[in-house]
């Protein structure tokens, strides 16, 4: 650990331009002494002094050069001693957050409780609530400290999974609504809603300013709505759509999903957690369901609660919309219906769509797509190797019934025990965790990019675009 730790300070040193801080950082800049409390202490004191720089600086956008060098610079510097520190006790830490995993914590709970056992080692909801209040290129990347956090537990095999296991029980909007859903056979999260019609649920994404994307205000309503869809008993189906939208292009035309709402996210109101709940969460749910509190998610004598899950591509399906086709079991697409996941444009990792899309597809295929922006045709050879069925968007209805019908008659057990046959062959939780943990760290840096907030400039004209 010693050259890195070095090597480090020799290279922020280099541009550091305040001498007080030059001279604290050779002198008290951390070491690991493979003592808990002791390092804990050290470095708790050192990224507290490093934070208290940085938010005493100049504003991002007014810092000078020479300013935004150094400020930059104990960036890196106090994010490469936690990842030192995180690497070395972040066992022992969850461990303890956890009471031995004997309990189940959420995202919020992780990167906030984590400061009562290791100080200043990730953004206080205080900072939190001041940095939600800016624009995202006047945000300072407080919540890259969060990622380094959620990304070590998840290296880990066992604590990895346990937090994997936590984020797949039913979320507490689901378990206050079942009553409300037994008792009528729907609920309106407002943004999302589920119908139960017999034997099958429809839960609908409704968003129709912004042509049903997702952001923090769809984020727990969908959730919730698939959590009722796989906690009742009664139902043996599940169907995504999208509703109907009020733009005048589309006017009252369904649309699947256009991604992730791109005018919040230039403007600071998508949280950097926004992305990690809804894939390790909601998405992560409808390919593995929802799991027991006392047997493990791969445990085969009682396995997740899961059901086959259809879904009706009406118009298109953007990003976080591509990404939800990659977990059905049926894709019925309109004719003219069309994917895309322009990662580049957008400058993020579009959630677990690389782990996914090349097993529709291919690999040469799927890289044009998230590297290229490759448009996938519900109609084309490409498409063929997603959708299942393609058809009039006015016999949608019709078809939807239809294909309901047939899974039920040959039997849904077979169809739940199959496809989970599919995913333990295809991707094993250790390989999802995995891919979780270089996607939480990655995508911290991705949305707190200089590159993203071009990208949205350039393609998107977010500037120019209303909020609400």
């Amino acid at each position: 650990m010693q050259p890195f730790m070095n090597t480090s300070k020799d290279l922020v040193l280099k541009y550091l331009a305040t001498s007080d801080f030059k001279k604290y950082l050779v002198k008290f800049s951390p070491e690991l002494k493979n003592n808990f409390d002791k390092d804990r202490n050290n470095f708790s004191e050192f990224w507290a002094l490093s934070n208290k720089y940085i938010l005493n600086s100049s504003p991002k956008l007014k810092r000078s050069k020479k300013e935004m060098n150094t400020v930059n610079s104990i960036k890196s510097f106090s994010e490469n001693t936690k990842k030192m520190f995180l690497r070395q006790y972040s066992s022992h830490i969850y461990s303890i957050l956890t009471n031995n995993m004997n309990r189940y914590i959420n995202l919020d709970q992780l990167v906030y409780e984590i400061n009562n056992v290791v100080p200043n080692i990730s953004p206080t909801k205080k900072e939190i609530s001041i940095e939600n209040k800016k624009v995202l290129k006047e945000k300072e990347g407080l919540e890259i400290s969060q990622a380094l956090v959620i990304s070590s537990i998840l290296q880990l095999n066992k604590e990895g999974n346990h937090l994997c296991h936590a984020l797949m029980l039913p979320s507490q909007l689901a378990k206050e609504a079942e009553k409300d859903f037994k008792k009528n056979d729907k609920v309106d999260f407002g943004c999302a809603s589920i119908e139960k019609f017999g034997k099958y649920n429809i839960i609908t994404l409704k968003n129709p300013k912004h042509l049903n994307a997702e952001d923090e205000e769809t984020l727990q309503p969908l959730e919730a709505a698939i959590d009722l869809a796989l906690m009742d008993d009664v139902s043996e189906i599940c169907v995504l759509r999208g509703g109907i939208v009020n733009h005048p292009k589309y006017t009252n035309k369904r649309i699947f999903g256009s991604g992730i709402n791109l005018t919040h996210l230039y403007n600071g109101k998508i949280s950097y957690l926004w992305y990690i709940k809804r894939d390790m969460g909601a998405v992560n749910k409808v390919f593995r369901g929802i799991a027991h509190e006392e047997f493990s998610i791969d445990d085969p004598f009682f396995p997740t609660r899961e059901k086959p899950w259809i879904a009706t591509l009406d118009t298109f399906a953007i990003g976080g919309g591509c990404q939800y086709l990659l977990v059905m079991d049926h894709i019925i697409a309109d004719k003219d219906s069309y994917m895309t996941l322009p990662a580049r444009k957008e400058g993020i990792i579009p959630g677990v769509a690389n782990l996914r899309l090349w097993r529709f597809t291919d690999d040469r295929i799927a890289r044009q797509a998230i590297q290229n922006g490759l448009r996938i045709d519900s109609n084309s050879k490409q498409g063929s190797f997603i959708c299942d069925e393609v058809i009039d968007s006015k016999f949608m209805d019709k078809k939807l019934i239809e294909t309901i019908n047939s899974y039920m008659s040959s039997g849904v057990v077979g169809s739940s025990s199959n496809r989970r046959a599919f995913r333990i062959g295809q991707e094993p939780l250790d390989v999802f965790r995995k891919y979780m943990a270089t996607y939480c760290h990655d995508q911290a840096y991705c949305h707190f990019s200089d590159a993203l907030i071009k990208n949205l400039e350039n393609y998107w004209n977010a500037a120019e675009k209303k909020l609400y």
